[in-house]
């Protein structure tokens, strides 16, 4: 398989796998309440081939679920399969600046914050001093689109008029819009084509899953703009790489898929 960039992972803790919010995806997914072990999140990623996984930090209103220093503790212990993914406490914008700021120079990827988790769409205020710091610091901004697997509101993933505004707003910002989002398609793909610094990534889906508008799209002109993503633990990489072939996609086509557009996007080292 080509080289294979995974850039959604969670190496998720027990404080993280005993949220509530998880109840639906538990239920759907047949994943374990307990949180896998560094060993098998490994063994995952090597089962589909995926070279570099990135790793997800996460904090919501509650505070924080898998904090970035132990992010940072698993990419020091691992520099040649992980890289991070910070995130940030939106309530506390100037803490929020400095973090983006810390974590990056000590090798950080991009920034994730989560709108279902908040309940707050990506146009609100608290985001905008964030998108500053990922500008200045050259790294993507990674949320979610789309409706929500977890019982919380899917109205703040809703591409058009949320990200569209932040868009418009930043045109430096470069975004990755993970979860594909559905069922806003028409949006997601409307958004790339106004924007070359929003991209898509498939975290969470099969990738026989896939919208077929998404695929069509993957196929041609948006070939450069959609990255391979899992979103381990919910779903393994090779569950979501399991059907591949069935998108009959083209060499270069999957290749940009697979792992090129990662390493462009997230400047990673080849």
């Amino acid at each position: 398989m080509a080289d294979v960039v995974d850039v959604w992972m969670q190496q998720p803790n027990q404080r993280f796998m005993d949220q509530p919010w998880l109840e639906t995806l538990v239920r759907w997914t047949n994943m374990s309440r307990r949180a896998p072990q560094l060993r098998a999140t490994l063994d995952a990623m090597d089962e589909a081939g995926v070279r570099v996984g990135l790793l997800s930090a996460w904090h919501g209103p509650g505070g924080a679920l898998i904090t970035n220093d132990e992010v940072a503790e698993l990419v020091a212990a691992h520099p040649d399969r992980f890289a991070g993914v910070a995130t940030v406490d939106l309530t506390d914008p100037v803490r929020a600046v400095r973090e983006v700021r810390r974590c990056v120079r000590n090798g950080f990827v991009g920034v994730r914050v989560v709108p279902w988790l908040w309940n707050l769409p990506p146009n609100d205020r608290r985001y905008y001093p964030v998108y500053v710091a990922c500008v200045e610091e050259d790294v993507p901004f990674c949320t979610q689109i789309g409706h929500t697997g977890p019982r919380c509101p899917s109205e703040p993933g809703r591409p058009i008029p949320y990200l569209d505004e932040v868009l418009l707003d930043f045109p430096e910002l470069v975004v990755v819009g993970g979860h594909v989002g559905y069922p806003w398609m028409a949006e997601v793909l409307s958004l790339a084509t106004k924007y070359p610094n929003f991209h898509v990534d498939t975290s969470a889906y099969a990738v026989h899953r896939l919208p077929a508008e998404l695929v069509e799209f993957m196929r041609d002109r948006g070939r450069t703009r959609v990255m391979f993503g899992s979103n381990y633990p919910m779903l393994t990489p090779a569950q979501a790489l399991k059907q591949l072939p069935a998108l009959e996609l083209g060499v270069s086509a999957r290749e940009a898929f697979l792992g090129g557009n990662a390493r462009r996007v997230f400047a990673l080292p080849n």
